[in-house]
């Protein structure tokens, strides 16, 4: 008896879906490679006995790993979303960014930008901090600096005391230190913003969720901006207001904005309560706010449990490493 299906032939198996071309960020590259050329001069400049760039070592060496990191993530390939949407011009992402966070951070989510945002950051760190040292004065953040290291548990010796006083608020007043400390400032934002988004990346992955490291890059970058400008923005404004005298010379070089129950609590006696105390106010929660919203919106695949835990796990593990630098150095705070 014949076989009535001899003639069937299976169906061709489907084709296979290329996977989607994912670009590399070369550009960084192209900016990365002079960067360590300049930084590599400044070095060379600094060096005690040409001494032409004063703090050139420490400037030069920060310009360097700038251009080292920037080197590194153009290698780096970009995520791949389908059916992306229209990118979004950078006046449209930093303005955007204030008045609907949700599109921006979609909008990253497939088209990830960060540069001016890290920039933006970092040139207003910077700013504040030449202003900041400009209305205190070097003589009065070092010497208070000086005198409170001799009573913390990592006191150095005398002489070196003693000298760190005189160098310290010589460098402080030269040209090229304050260029070179702004300069660091953006610096500090870069490698600030790649360590958070590493380990959002992790938390937002051990929470269950899919994201890209340049999408992590691109939300903390966001998330930034406008809580540096914020809070910058209004210290700066305090700066001038009030007596340099009523200034705190260390605290107040991070922020002059008391928007939270840090008010109530007496930094110099209880310094590990006074840093839990900073962490209830309106801008922490804004940036706890944003951060899970970035995250949420600017992933693959990160539903609300997700981006929330992951944020909720990056405050809580940044308030455990200021209460142990607090216990370490609370003397500092008096």
């Amino acid at each position: 008896m014949s076989d009535p299906n001899q003639e069937f032939q299976a169906p061709p198996p489907p084709p296979i879906a290329a996977e989607p071309e994912r670009t590399r960020p070369g550009y960084l590259l192209w900016i990365g490679i002079p960067l360590i050329v300049i930084g590599i001069i400044v070095v060379v400049l600094g060096i005690p006995g040409i001494n032409l760039v004063v703090g050139g070592i420490g400037t030069g060496a920060a310009i360097c790993a700038l251009g080292i990191l920037l080197a590194v993530f153009s290698l780096i390939r970009m995520p791949a979303v389908e059916n992306p949407p229209a990118k979004m011009s950078t006046v449209q992402t930093l303005v955007g960014i204030f008045f609907e966070p949700t599109r921006v951070f979609r909008n990253l989510r497939a088209h990830p930008q960060f540069l001016a945002a890290i920039l933006l950051a970092g040139m207003i760190n910077g700013a504040y901090a030449l202003a900041f040292t400009h209305r205190l004065t070097p003589e009065r953040i070092i010497n208070y600096t000086m005198d409170k290291l001799e009573d913390s548990p990592l006191k150095p010796p005398p002489e070196a005391m003693a000298v760190a006083r005189t160098q310290g608020v010589e460098q402080a007043k030269a040209v090229t230190f304050q260029i070179g400390d702004f300069l660091k400032k953006i610096v500090s934002a870069f490698f600030g913003v790649a360590i958070i988004a590493g380990l959002a990346l992790v938390a937002v992955l051990v929470f269950g969720g899919s994201m890209h490291y340049w999408q992590t890059f691109a939300v903390v970058a966001y998330v930034s901006f406008p809580v540096v400008l914020i809070q910058k923005g209004i210290s700066l404004l305090i700066l001038y207001l009030k007596s340099p005298d009523d200034i705190h010379p260390l605290l107040g070089q991070e922020t002059l904005v008391y928007d939270n129950l840090g008010l109530l609590i007496a930094a110099k006696d209880h310094p590990v309560l006074w840093v839990v105390a900073t962490t209830i106010g309106v801008i922490s929660f804004y940036r706890l706010w944003l951060t899970a919203t970035g995250l949420k919106e600017g992933g693959y695949k990160v539903n609300s449990s997700a981006g929330w835990g992951a944020a909720i796990t990056l405050f809580v593990l940044f308030l455990l490493l200021g209460m142990a630098a607090a216990a370490v150095f609370g003397s500092m705070f008096g």
